[in-house]
């Protein structure tokens, strides 16, 4: 056990990460439940694939530009309040969508999800850096963000089964209600650390090699500008564009992709999707566990993040182009299964990166800041692909067009996150004071 870690202390740290996870999972199996019942809402709606891509993007869009004030909120009033907040609006939507009659009803459903969900990985990112010493923080921010992967590795055999048994409605409303029963769960349990009396020991550990004297004020709207003033805010938001494009294009696309594109049944995709979320997941935890060992070799804290954000975007590039190509199912379900296993681990490492660059006070703020920039890019993803295939009736340029976003975003991480946000309180604060 390491120096100052109570026994008290790991329990608070890994209840937190199994909330964290849970909630991560339901999250994803939320998002998930509209691809996997694509064709079915399509053919009892008859929407067409465009507006099906716009039904995919109402919740990105609201998601994304909800991120921004939720940064600053969750900086301000803490995870325990904005997570289980968020967690139980998200889920009332996610239940209301199984009552949806017409289009304009669902449109207004993924946009109340889109919002309530906002919280969930800058909450993730505050908590992590709470209750974790800066040099552990890698693996337990891989495993709660590995279940952005776990949550779509189980969701095709599972929502598949459900729709399949219950109909997408039925389907809808069961996942609704397992969201309020974890976000009830995270409220009563877990605690802000402002909210727990510490040991001086635990004190200790917690703060080892992090800047204490930032002080513990809330967040003003000039710090919050300030940390726009940075390149590497700003390489962190394009990189992080190009991770979420692919992911929010496969977890979108991929059922229907399998269905249309490959010739697969409905029962047998619902298995197939899960083989490239179970090597997503993969790349998740080896992500956060590379982070830590990189910098326990010596490496720079920004570094041992950076370096497995860029190998990750460039070998979910690289991967996608062929899966594009090939003739071969098979072939096609192991490109893109490493595909998912690169650009996840790229997914996992941003946040890692997240949790070190600036003041622990700011971490939500600017993981905020970050997945804004990242669906706001994904949010466009399924309405380019539900343009494209319905005009070309294919998949193969949406596949390269990802390709090339995040190759570019790979060359906009590398040059331009070399160093921490060091400073940026300072210089909103002289800012404001001006």
């Amino acid at each position: 056990m390491m120096a100052g870690k109570t026994p008290r202390l790991r329990r608070i740290q890994w209840i937190a990460v199994a909330f964290l996870t849970a909630a991560g999972i339901i999250n994803y199996l939320d998002r998930s439940a509209l691809s996997i019942a694509n064709v079915a809402i399509r053919d009892e709606m008859a929407l067409s694939p465009a507006e099906m891509g716009w039904l995919l993007s109402a919740f990105s869009l609201a998601y994304s530009f909800s991120q921004l004030p939720i940064g600053a909120m969750l900086d301000r009033l803490g995870a325990r309040i904005m997570l289980g907040a968020g967690m139980f609006f998200w889920s009332l939507a996610q239940l209301v969508s199984g009552f949806v009659v017409n289009f304009q009803q669902f449109i207004l459903a993924r946009v109340v999800l889109g919002l309530g969900e906002a919280p969930q990985f800058p909450a993730g990112a505050k908590t992590i850096s709470e209750w974790f010493n800066v040099r552990e923080r890698g693996t337990p921010t891989g495993i709660f963000v590995a279940s952005s992967c776990i949550g779509p590795c189980i969701a095709p055999p599972l929502l598949t089964a459900m729709l399949l048994g219950f109909g997408w409605r039925g389907m809808f409303i069961v996942t609704g209600l397992a969201g309020i029963i974890v976000a009830i769960g995270w409220y009563l349990i877990h605690r802000n650390r402002a909210e727990v009396v510490l040991e001086p020991d635990e004190v200790a550990h917690l703060d080892e090699g992090t800047d204490t004297t930032a002080g513990s004020h809330g967040l003003s709207f000039a710090e919050w500008r300030g940390l726009f003033g940075h390149v590497t805010t700003w390489g962190m938001i394009l990189g992080f564009m190009g991770v979420i494009y692919m992911v929010w294009l496969y977890l979108t696309w991929l059922p229907a992709y399998l269905e249309h594109e490959r010739g697969l049944s409905v029962a047998r995709t619902g298995w197939v999707v899960a083989i490239p979320y179970i090597f997503g997941t993969l790349g998740m935890l080896c992500a956060g566990r590379v982070a830590d060992r990189l910098l326990g070799r010596g490496m720079s804290i920004v570094a041992s993040r950076k370096w497995p954000v860029c190998v990750g975007l460039l070998g979910g590039a690289v991967f996608t182009v062929p899966a594009a190509y090939t003739g071969s199912v098979t072939m096609a379900v192991v490109y893109i299964s490493l595909a998912m296993f690169f650009i996840n681990m790229a997914s996992a490492a941003a946040w890692t990166m997240v949790s070190v660059a600036v003041p622990q006070r700011q971490v939500a703020s600017l993981g905020s800041i970050q997945n804004f920039g990242g669906y706001f890019a994904g949010s466009f993803a399924p309405v380019i692909t539900g343009y494209i295939v319905e005009s070309t009736g294919s998949y193969v340029n949406a596949l390269l067009a990802a390709a090339v976003v995040a190759a570019l975003a790979a060359v906009a991480y590398l040059v331009l996150v070399r160093k921490p946000l060091e400073g940026a309180e300072r210089l909103a604060l002289q800012e404001h004071l001006a």
